[in-house]
Formats: structure tokens, sequence, C-alpha cells
């Protein structure tokens, strides 16, 4: 639509003699302020690094010994004369369940706005905490308190990203135009699912598989080989960059050196270049799509790693397009996803598993995730996934690890617009994959979600991506 401000502007500068017209760009400052304050932006961070001797992943043996280099939770809020939307992206593994309702919660309330209104993500390193707050009340009932996370420290993580978020608002500024931009990034991704010379289908190609020759040489496999990057501006300045890319972020993991790894290196020396403009990175679906092809877990290929990811968001932002905002529209449906029917999945075997200290400490958290998670689908408590539509563009939140094919399932649905992806919101359902995946008999320990899966995403896709 077309601002009032704008339409008078033009009849004037039709209108008026030209002797005036030099008088013309003071008044097109007061209707561009006015138009600016139609939407305004504010950013926040916060520290959210764990303690030592926290355990990592969840379920890693190595609890945190060392502190490599710190975690962050990166957002902001958007404000107009809807409710306040907020984007936050934290550099923790997963956070599932009544963590997750935790967390959005107290963003909500300190910024005025609902936790549908909140699009919370994990980046999703390993040497990072998962964290379920159901899961960690069934394991202190069976004398695991603090086993799957430290829950005082969870509480004061959240508070003090609520804090930051509240005071933020009293910062926030104008925000008049959207950047779009993309780049391809070289030698990073490479999707799990691997077929053997004898034409068997795996998914055995990890993180740091590339020490393998076989994993190492095998294809790309598909991927999204596009770094996406929408930005907000006041005018021709530029205020934040958001950067997304569909892999698994680790390098290396399960050592007890706790670090945001690449994609958290590669932000941060792309902050450095100019510490006016926030730099926030999330990552896109990414559940099948690791570093695997071109890394083997050596400190050296964690560098090359993060020199390529940087470079990306470098060729991105100088590929990136701005256009007036015209528009923030907000679309939230929600998901009810298929429980894993497998029989080691049964309330039954999760519960004797939970129980059983004959098993390892690790085994039994595992257990505590299954139930908390198996009782909230019984429960019939959907998963929200929401969409920032800026008209141009859309920013979409999927739930858990889920399949890059969802992601350019997204794209596909919307050709007319560029569709920023991010995975690992609601974390609980785990790995999400395809129907193709399953029927490549794709199985995990970290599998809740069981087929049909794809179904349901896919209804709840064209649902929140439906242009207005």
């Amino acid at each position: 639509m077309i601002s009032p401000s704008k339409i008078l502007f033009e009849w004037l500068r039709l209108a008026l003699p030209a002797a005036i017209l030099s008088l013309l760009p003071l008044f097109a400052d007061a209707a561009w302020a006015h138009d600016a304050a139609r939407f305004r932006l504010a950013v926040f961070s916060a520290d959210v690094t764990i303690p030592l001797n926290h355990r990592c992943m969840g379920v890693l043996p190595t609890k945190s010994k060392k502190i490599v280099d710190p975690l962050y939770a990166h957002g902001f809020v958007l404000l107009s004369d809807q409710q306040p939307i907020v984007l936050a992206a934290v550099d923790w593994c997963e956070i599932r369940n009544e963590a997750y309702d935790q967390w959005r919660d107290a963003l909500a309330k300190a910024v005025g706005t609902t936790r549908q209104r909140v699009l919370l993500s994990s980046l999703h390193q390993h040497d990072a905490p998962v964290t379920d707050s159901g899961a960690a009340q069934l394991l202190t009932e069976v004398g695991l308190k603090n086993e799957l996370f430290d829950e005082a420290f969870q509480a004061q993580t959240i508070a003090r990203i609520a804090t930051a978020a509240g005071d933020s608002l009293h910062a926030a500024v104008a925000l008049t135009h959207i950047g779009i931009g993309q780049a391809a990034v070289q030698r990073v991704a490479s999707n799990r699912r691997v077929v053997s010379k004898e034409g068997l289908v795996s998914f055995r190609r990890g993180s740091s598989s590339g020490a393998s020759l076989a994993l190492a040489q095998a294809p790309v496999g598909e991927i999204d080989p596009m770094l996406k990057t929408i930005s907000f501006w006041q005018g021709d300045k530029p205020l934040l960059a958001l950067h997304a890319y569909a892999t698994h972020p680790m390098s290396h993991y399960g050592r007890g050196e706790v670090s945001a790894d690449f994609v958290g290196l590669a932000r941060a020396r792309r902050q450095r270049d100019d510490f006016s403009v926030h730099q926030i990175y999330v990552s896109g679906c990414s559940g099948d799509v690791t570093a695997g092809k071109y890394n083997n877990g050596s400190p050296e290929h964690r560098v090359e790693l993060t020199n390529r990811m940087y470079q990306a968001m470098v060729a991105a932002w100088k590929n990136t397009k701005r256009r007036r905002l015209e528009k923030i529209a907000f679309r939230n449906t929600q998901l009810e996803l298929p429980f894993n029917p497998a029989a080691r999945l049964t309330e039954t075997a999760l519960e004797n598993e939970l129980h059983n200290d004959k098993l390892s400490v690790e085994a039994r958290i595992l257990a505590a995730m299954g139930l908390n998670s198996r009782r909230r689908v019984a429960a019939s408590r959907p998963i929200d996934m929401p969409c920032i539509d800026f008209g141009v563009a859309q920013i979409v939140l999927f739930p858990g690890e889920s399949f890059v094919a969802y992601q350019l399932m997204a794209q596909k649905m919307r050709p007319d617009s560029f569709v920023l992806s991010i995975g690992y919101g609601e974390c609980w359902p785990g790995y999400i994959p395809t129907a193709a995946s399953f029927a490549d008999h794709f199985t995990d320990k970290w599998l809740w979600v069981g087929p049909g899966a794809e179904t349901q995403m896919r209804a709840a896709l064209k649902r929140v991506l439906a242009p207005e």
C-alpha cells in the first residue's frame, strides 16, 4: 500500500512551481520520518555459556571441561501497530518441550507479546546443552537431578535473556527497509545419505566422517547450497543481518570443549567487520546435512569451515538488494506429528529404561526425553510453526532436525518470494525425515517421530506460507 505521505509528496512535486521545488527535500525528510514510525527494530544479546562439568548434547558422557569460546543468544524484536514479534537464536544444542515454552513465555512477557510470536531456535552445536524440563522432572524422580542439564542455570539464563530483550525496547530504532541477499557456500555441506558401490543406502556420513575416504568421495547429495541473508535498514544505514544456512554446525565435539563451533566463529568474525550491524546466524533445516564430506574432525578443518562460512556471509551481503519495508505480517499454524511407533519407544519400554539403575545415566536420560515427548503427543499438545511475512521475504521456523528437503519444499511453495528457513525450533521430535528417507530405512536413537510426518509438515507449510 502506498502511504498518504508519499501520495501527497508526489502531488506536490507535480503541482508546485519549479521555484519552490528545492524545498521538497525538507518535506521528503518529514514524510520519511512519518513512514519510519510504522516499524521499529530492537536488538539484544546475552552470554549463555554453560558452566564447567555441565552435560553437553544431553547424552554425551564427557561433560564440559573447558570453554574454548563463549556461547551466546542473539535476537531482535520487531515493533509495529501489532503485537511485537521476537526472534532469538541460541548457541545451544536443543530446547525442548516445557523448557521451550519457558523460554518463549519469558521473552514474550519481557516485550509484551504472546509465546506464539516468539521464534526461538537453537543453532544445534553439540558441545552445548539440551534442555527439557519435563524430562528433567522425570529424572529427578529417579534420583538423577541435574543430569540432563543444570536447572538453576537454565532459569538464570532465561531471566538474563528476557531482561536483555525487555531492555532493548528502550533503544528501538526506526526501520524502513529490508534487504535480501544470498551466496553459495563452498565445500561445507553434504548429505548424510550415501549409496555404496553395491547400491546399499545408509545415512552414516556424520559431521566428521571425512576421515573415511569412501564418505569423503561420495557425492554431495541433496543440500541447499545457498546461505540466505535478510537484513534490516534505516534508510541506507544497515542495522542487522540475519544469516541462515542448512548444515549441522559441528566440526568436532564430545571432548568437553565448549564452543559455538564454526558457525559461531564465522558469525563473530563477521561481527568484527562492523560492530554497528548486529550479526545473527541461524541453522536451516539440516537434520540430514553435515560437513562430513569436507571435515575429518581436526582443528585445521574447523578453521577452514569457519573461513568458508564467513566468506559466504560477506558474499551474501555484497549481493543484498534493499526494498522499502511495506508490511510485517505474522502467521502461525499448529502442527501435530506422529510419535515413533518403534517397540523400544512404547511407554512401558521407556519407563522400564528410566527406572533401570543398571543402565548408563545417558541411556536413562534418553528414555526420559522420549517418555516426556510421548506423553506430550498423547495429550495432543501441538507444535507452533510460525512465519514472519515481509511481503518480499518470509522467515519460517521449523521444528527439530527437519531434513533439508523441507526447506527446499518451502522455497518451491513460494517461488515468487525469498524464503529463509530456520530449523531447531521446538526440538522434541529430533530428526524429522521425509517419506523418502523413511522408505530408505532411516533410523536413529534421536528419532521420535514416525512415518506420516511429511504429510503433516507439508500441510502445515502450505497453511503458514500462503500469501495474504
